[in-house]
């Protein structure tokens, strides 16, 4: 017998997401480290060797691509509606200083670390290109896109093409997506 490479309706209930959509498909070699602080839409496919940690809220329509690393700590990632993450994405509502002011690494005990905390959140229709990196505290504006390997550590206006490390915009998108939004949901 054949074992499926997604987990079923049943064993995705057992996990004990905070919330759980229709159409869910989680790939069996995904790490999912905190269930109870994940909420998952309808229409949502996670591929294999994802890693998902800390609070946690996908939309309805999401494409999460294989290798993709959500480190949300209490902080918190959102990737809403439309909005999708090509392979090897690396997103950080979390991270230590790099500064040198403390010690780093999550051996090291509290007292001696000193941590960003602060939200990640994909709005609507925003798409990163494979080998993305985003930083704590970045809001992608509704509609944005960005390049492979581009470096996300500010917050970004809404329907521009970005790419670059540091990610920049180089134009504004396009948005007939939205009519097949529309027809795709009934309008609603």
């Amino acid at each position: 017998m054949k074992l499926d490479p997604y987990y079923s309706k049943k064993e995705l209930q057992e996990f004990g997401f905070r919330a759980l959509g229709r159409q869910v498909l989680v790939s069996r070699t995904c790490r999912v480290y905190t269930p109870e602080l994940i909420s998952l839409g309808s229409h949502v496919l996670i591929d294999d060797f994802t890693i998902l940690n800390g609070e946690i809220t996908v939309g309805s329509y999401v494409h999460i691509s294989s290798n993709c690393e959500l480190y949300a700590g209490k902080a918190g990632i959102t990737l809403c509606d439309f909005s999708g993450l090509s392979s090897r994405c690396t997103l950080y509502a979390t991270s230590d200083d790099y500064s040198g002011a403390s010690l780093t690494n999550p051996t090291v005990p509290m007292a001696f670390r000193r941590e960003t905390e602060a939200p990640v959140v994909l709005e609507k229709h925003v798409i990163l290109g494979t080998g993305c990196a985003v930083l704590p505290g970045v809001r992608m504006g509704e509609g944005c896109s960005f390049g492979s390997m581009s470096l996300i550590n500010r917050s970004t206006e809404p329907w521009g093409v970005y790419a670059g490390i540091p990610a920049r915009r180089l134009r504004d998108r396009k948005r007939d997506l939205l009519e097949l939004e529309k027809k795709l949901t009934g309008g609603k």
